[in-house]
C-alpha cells in the first residue's frame, strides 16, 4: 500500500474543524486504502450485513467504543439510515473523528435525510493526482497518467487493460446509478457517458446529447445530475461579470478520469493535439483538491478568447491559469482581453514540468510560470 500523506494530512486538518468528515470519490479511486492508512481507527465496512446488523442501535454502538476515537465507515451509504447514525455521533458523542467515505455525495440517496450542515467537512478524492504520481508513486511519465488514468489499480498496472475501463462502467452503473437513483434504461445512459467523456472538457449542449444519445432533453438532465452527484461528472461554470460578449450560462462538463476518456475516444497512444485538453483534466483535479469548487470557474467570450480556469479570490480580484504542455506555446491575447474587464489578480501559466517557478512580463503582464499548485 503506497502512503499518501497529503490526503491523510487533508482528513486531520478537517478533524479539527468538525467531527466527521466525508470522503467522496467513486468507486476504486482509493477511498478505502487511504481510510486504513490512519493510525489507531475502528475501521467498519457497511456492504457487510454484520456490521449493517452492529449499527442498528447507534447509541449501544458508540457507548461500546469507549475512549477510542476514531472511527471508519466505509461504504456508509449502504446503511438503512446514514444520516441518522452520523447525526447521532457528531451530536451526542463530539468527541469522535468519524470518516464516512461514499462513491457520490451526499445528495446520492433518499437515505440522507438530514444534510449535516455545520457537522461535517467534504473531501473530494480524484484519481491520481499529477503531483502524487512524480512523488508519492514515483510515476514521472506523463503519458502513462494519461492513457491508464489515475485509478491507483490500472495506474500502477504494468499494461493497459482495456477490460478494466468496461468492467469499471459496469459496476458504476449497476451500484451506482442503477441502485440508488433507479435508473433503469441502460443503454441510454451508458451511451449518454460515451458522449459526455468524447466531448469531455468542452462547452456542454444538452439538445445535441438527447438527439445523439436517443433520450428526451429533461431524461438527459436527470441522468447529468446523477452523474454529477455521483462523481462521474464535474460541470464547471462560466465566470462572468461586466464584459457584454462572456458566455454566462453553458458550463464546461469533466469526465472524472484521463484513463476513461481515452478508453472512450479509443485512444491507444496520446498524439500531441490530444495532451494539452487532457493536462486541462488533471489541472482541474488539483485545483479542486486546493480550492473550495465554488470559487472556481473557467471563462469565454463569444469570440471564442477562453481562459482554461478562473480562481475567484476576495473582493474583486480574480486568478487566472492557463494549463500548457509546453509553456512557450502560451497565447497572450485571451488574457490581456481578460485583464482589460478584471484587472485585479494574478496570472499563471500551469505546465507539468516546470520544477521551478519563473515570472515573466509580456506586453506589460506579469505571468508566473509553475509545476504545482504549492508555487503560486
Amino acid at each position: 500500500m503506497t502512503d499518501r500523506p497529503f490526503w491523510v494530512n487533508k482528513i486531520n486538518h478537517a478533524w479539527e474543524s468538525r467531527s466527521i468528515v466525508w470522503l467522496s470519490g467513486v468507486r476504486r479511486v482509493g477511498k478505502t486504502s487511504i481510510a486504513k492508512m490512519l493510525p489507531g481507527t475502528t475501521y467498519l465496512n457497511c456492504d457487510l450485513p454484520s456490521v449493517v446488523r452492529r449499527l442498528e442501535d447507534p447509541e449501544s454502538f458508540f457507548k461500546s467504543l469507549g475512549n477510542r476515537g476514531t472511527i471508519i465507515f466505509d461504504e456508509i451509504h449502504r446503511l438503512p439510515d446514514p444520516s441518522n447514525l452520523l447525526k447521532i455521533a457528531a451530536d451526542e458523542y463530539p468527541y469522535l473523528k468519524i470518516l464516512a467515505t461514499g462513491s457520490s455525495t451526499l445528495e446520492a440517496t433518499q437515505k440522507f435525510k438530514d444534510s449535516l450542515t455545520g457537522r461535517k467537512s467534504v473531501i473530494y478524492l480524484p484519481p491520481v493526482l499529477w503531483d502524487e504520481c512524480r512523488t508519492t508513486f514515483g510515476i514521472p511519465d506523463l503519458d502513462l497518467r494519461f492513457l491508464h488514468g489515475g485509478l491507483p489499480e490500472q495506474l500502477l498496472s504494468a499494461a493497459r487493460i482495456e477490460s478494466f475501463y468496461s468492467e469499471w462502467m459496469d459496476s458504476f452503473y449497476a451500484r451506482d446509478i442503477q441502485e440508488l437513483f433507479n435508473v433503469r434504461n441502460r443503454a441510454g445512459f451508458i451511451q449518454l457517458i460515451h458522449l459526455l467523456m468524447r466531448s469531455s472538457g468542452n462547452l456542454i449542449d444538452y439538445t445535441q446529447l438527447a438527439k445523439m444519445s436517443a433520450v428526451t432533453r429533461p431524461t438527459v438532465l436527470s441522468y447529468l445530475e446523477a452523474m454529477r452527484i455521483a462523481n462521474m461528472v464535474y460541470l464547471l461554470p462560466p465566470f462572468h461579470g461586466s464584459g457584454r460578449r462572456e458566455i454566462v450560462r453553458r458550463p464546461k462538463s469533466y469526465c472524472f478520469d484521463t484513463g476513461m476518456v481515452c478508453f472512450s475516444k479509443g485512444w491507444n497512444e496520446v498524439r500531441p493535439d490530444d495532451k494539452g485538453l487532457l493536462w486541462e483534466h488533471m489541472v482541474l483535479d488539483m485545483l479542486r483538491s486546493h480550492f473550495p469548487e465554488n470559487r472556481l470557474f473557467y471563462w469565454r467570450d463569444k469570440s471564442d478568447r477562453e481562459i482554461d480556469f478562473v480562481i475567484k479570490r476576495q473582493g474583486d480580484a480574480v486568478d487566472i491559469i492557463e494549463c500548457k504542455i509546453n509553456p512557450d506555446h502560451l497565447s497572450i491575447k485571451p488574457i490581456a482581453v481578460f485583464r482589460e474587464i478584471y484587472p485585479l489578480g494574478n496570472n499563471y501559466c500551469y505546465s507539468p514540468f516546470t520544477d521551478n517557478p519563473y515570472l515573466i512580463e509580456k506586453n506589460g503582464l506579469k505571468i508566473k510560470y509553475i509545476g504545482s499548485l504549492d508555487q503560486m
